[in-house]
């Protein structure tokens, strides 16, 4: 396979928005809270949108070479990228880590890394605990509705980057749009759900016995990178990177690569691109951007 443009598989909840249609993405639901970028998961799949295989899903054409050597190791392709618009905010929820989800999903963890594109004033996320806890005492907290007491609330503005381990309590609040990486898995615990109904007019179901299985009761400790590295673990590595005239990105025989741009404009490979557009680079292929802008790059290293 060629480099390709890709078309997100997009998806209606209940806490979307509108913002990412200003990224160009389209649809006909009433709000577009996820746009699954680069995706191979079985609930939807990313569409080829250039060339030869224009209209095909990636899941289709992709072949173990298109993939690289290094996603040979994993039982499923490892990565999922998607645009998240939280117009209001996101369930407190965990993820738990492969060797429970692998034991009893059929399913990778989740591992995932939050960059934020745009944030409206004094929005924020909900990210870990802010002391070590206890299973008795997360229990009573949801029992009473203050579970958001024991988290962080860290107020984010554009740029700002969060590495979010399995195993961490998590929530993203309303009035933010980010890029996020994660490991192929759509695997959500709800503990809280903050009241809301889900697009069908009920209360949504929260997985409370399973949470307190698999969620980190420590003090939330956050990961450091030095940029332009954003994030790493075995199923991404993500960087941010800028282009100003002519930039050649050439993979390796070992991983595809994934650009998503989040500025600018231009061509790839002579495909037109501009802001919120997705390309993959299978393994040993190379493309050749022109243009401006800041886009970013995931890759298994």
């Amino acid at each position: 396979m060629e480099v390709v443009k890709l078309r997100p598989y997009i998806k209606e909840i209940v806490w979307g928005g509108n913002t990412l249609r200003s990224y160009g993405k389209v649809s006909d639901t009433k709000n577009i809270a996820e746009c699954w970028e680069l995706s191979l998961h079985k609930e939807g799949s990313s569409i080829v949108d250039s060339g030869e295989l224009k209209g095909k899903t990636l899941a289709d054409v992709l072949t173990k070479e298109d993939c690289g050597e290094k996603c040979e190791k994993f039982p499923f392709f490892p990565t999922l990228i998607k645009l998240i618009d939280a117009d209001r905010e996101l369930s407190v929820q965990v993820h738990p880590s492969d060797e429970y989800a692998l034991k009893n999903e059929n399913s990778f963890g989740k591992t995932e890394m939050w960059y934020i594109l745009e944030a409206k004033k004094d929005a924020g996320i909900y990210l870990g605990f802010k002391r070590d806890t206890t299973k008795e005492e997360v229990e009573r907290k949801i029992k009473d509705n203050t579970l958001v007491d024991l988290l962080n609330f860290i107020k984010v503005k554009p740029g700002d980057c969060y590495f979010v381990k399995s195993g961490t309590v998590h929530a993203i609040g309303g009035g933010i749009t980010l890029f996020e990486v994660q490991q192929n898995s759509a695997l959500t615990y709800r503990l809280y759900d903050w009241g809301k109904l889900g697009m069908d007019g009920k209360p949504r179901e929260l997985h409370i016995d399973k949470s307190l299985k698999v969620m980190n009761f420590k003090k939330f400790k956050p990961e450091e990178f030095k940029r332009p590295l954003l994030g790493e673990c075995d199923y991404f590595s993500t960087f941010e990177m800028k282009v100003d005239g002519t930039s050649e990105i050439n993979a390796n025989k070992g991983s595809f690569i994934s650009i998503t741009f989040i500025e600018g404009s231009g061509l790839v490979n002579n495909i037109s691109y501009a802001k919120g557009d997705t390309f993959f680079i299978p393994a040993s292929k190379k493309a050749v951007i022109k243009g401006n802008g800041k886009y970013l790059l995931t890759t298994i290293k």
